[in-house]
């Protein structure tokens, strides 16, 4: 299986990102754009949230504002899990299924944002992994 550093070098290098006085409408334009499920919310080079589907569609809904009205950080999830790049694909995984979330910061020992993960890439990761080892073991059974 591939390390955490080896999966984020696969992904692309522009990161889909906002800033908490964004638009909710204007964060929602750039997860459109970018083809992604969420968004790392930054000030600068400082992670200070995320904002996900999953926060528009149960908290806004609350709101007595339109999207094109809410800033971001009236949405956003400001208490973000991360990881750093020598934590395992496994130990991601079992964060994510633990804590209930699609996606996963990854930061460098100074707090600066690597990269995200989501769900997807590490079920893909795995599934690719696991593929590679049924096709050794045939190879090894049928050799």
């Amino acid at each position: 299986m591939k390390t955490l550093k080896q999966l984020l070098a696969d992904k692309p290098t522009n990161l889909a990102t906002t800033t908490p006085d964004d638009t909710v409408y204007h964060a929602l334009c750039i997860m459109a754009e970018h083809n992604v499920g969420a968004l790392l919310v930054l000030e600068g080079e400082q992670l200070v949230g995320i904002f996900s589907e999953r926060d528009y569609a149960r908290k806004q809904i609350r709101n007595q504002r339109s999207s094109k009205e809410t800033p971001v950080r009236d949405l956003m999830s400001a208490r973000v899990a991360y990881v750093s790049l020598n934590t395992s694909l496994e130990e991601c995984m079992s964060l994510m299924t633990e804590k209930r979330f699609r996606h996963l910061p990854v930061l460098d020992e100074q707090g600066k944002v690597l990269g995200i993960l989501s769900i997807g890439d590490l079920v893909k990761e795995t599934i690719s992994a696991q593929q590679f080892l049924i096709e050794e073991l045939e190879r090894y059974i049928s050799g």
